[in-house]
């Protein structure tokens, strides 16, 4: 039998060595890290570490301690994100907002602990990417109930950055108050027209008086520092958090399905890895075509030859040429795929202009 002391010397000897490749290990991490930076990614990437742990359980023989080795994966895999969520500190999000609004809050659930900056439309925001001011930029690009975001839509169409992320949050509006307030000292709520438009049967269940605000964190910022027990406003939880405001109920607008979507824009574009299947990932295409029978549909025939999803499709006026218009389209497919790139040849032969607009993970 062995002596103790010299399975101690093997493992000290196997610890050293794991050490070793633990500092390899969080260096390449880093090197993950800048890229995601790059491209306007999250640290978090659930596929990638299901894959990671999939891939290590078949490297373990035995299968008593199998389990053991996936735990240790796991612990690795966060302590390498909680590496780069610390690197990200670095990191600036521009959004179009203020803080507390849903753009916000999307920045912050994509890009935990960046440095978030807000500005007053989402031209400025956008702008600031483009000119290296900002890393990634976060817009809202399409409501469940209002459609696309126009103004969006035209950046997309006329600017230079990339959709490498989309985040859908749904909307959860809650009532409001400061320290002190309760349902039955609220006499007016203030909300943007749309937060109170949605939330009106609860309002006048309670017999509230409605006003109008620009929008639903400015809101919560103002009751807040009103100081006043009368004053409710119609905002998310996470504005309560920042203005330090009680939530006085929650879960108070009729729809629950009311979402809107979000997009992360960075200056470059991440076409990702191939995927395994169509259903894998999405992307973004703006196009558009002479002003003559069949255009369009020669366009939608090449795209459904290679087999490609249609999620999506809606024109817009271009604003230089009058009764001309660009069209936005969203698949369903991995466009690196050899499918991809020659429907973007064949498309390029009959578009005025063909532009790819991003590419992303189909669920987030």
């Amino acid at each position: 039998m062995d002596k103790l002391e010299d399975i101690r010397g093997r493992i000290d000897s196997i610890d050293k060595q794991i050490a070793s490749l633990f500092e390899q290990r969080m260096e390449q991490s880093r090197k993950v890290y800048e890229y995601k930076k790059a491209n306007g990614l999250s640290v978090t990437d659930s596929s990638r570490e299901g894959e990671v742990i999939r891939k290590g359980c078949s490297l373990i023989q035995d299968e008593q301690i199998r389990e053991y080795y996936v735990n240790f994966q796991k612990n690795v895999i966060k302590l390498s994100k909680d590496y780069q969520s610390l690197l990200m500190d670095g990191m600036k999000v521009a959004y179009g907002g203020v803080p507390g609004a849903f753009a916000h809050i999307a920045a912050m659930r994509l890009f935990p602990n960046a440095e978030y900056v807000a500005f007053d439309d989402f031209a400025h925001a956008y702008k600031s990417c483009e000119e290296g001011q900002c890393d990634a930029c976060v817009l809202p690009f399409e409501n469940s109930f209002a459609g696309e975001v126009s103004a969006v839509t035209d950046l997309m169409f006329s600017g230079s950055l990339y959709v490498n992320q989309v985040i859908e949050v749904g909307v959860d509006h809650c009532l409001l108050g400061i320290e002190g307030a309760d349902m039955d000292s609220i006499a007016r709520v203030y909300s943007h027209p749309q937060a109170l438009a949605q939330c009106e049967n609860f309002i006048k269940s309670k017999g509230y008086k409605s006003i109008a605000f620009t929008n639903t964190a400015e809101a919560a910022k103002m009751v807040a520092e009103s100081g006043d027990t009368t004053k409710g406003a119609i905002a998310s939880q996470e504005a309560a958090d920042l203005y330090g405001l009680k939530v006085l109920q929650a879960h108070i607008n009729e729809s629950r399905a009311n979402t809107t979507r979000f997009a992360a824009f960075t200056r470059t574009f991440n076409p990702g890895k191939v995927s395994s299947g169509k259903m894998d990932r999405r992307f973004i295409l703006m196009f558009t075509v002479k002003n003559e029978a069949g255009a369009l549909a020669n366009t939608l025939n090449i795209i459904g030859s290679h087999n490609f999803n249609m999620t999506n499709l809606h024109s817009r006026p271009m604003k230089t040429l009058m009764w001309n218009y660009y069209f936005y389209i969203e698949l369903e497919g991995d466009i690196t795929t050899e499918d991809g790139q020659d429907m973007l040849r064949e498309l390029s032969t009959i578009c005025d202009r063909l532009k790819i607009v991003g590419s992303f993970a189909a669920r987030q």
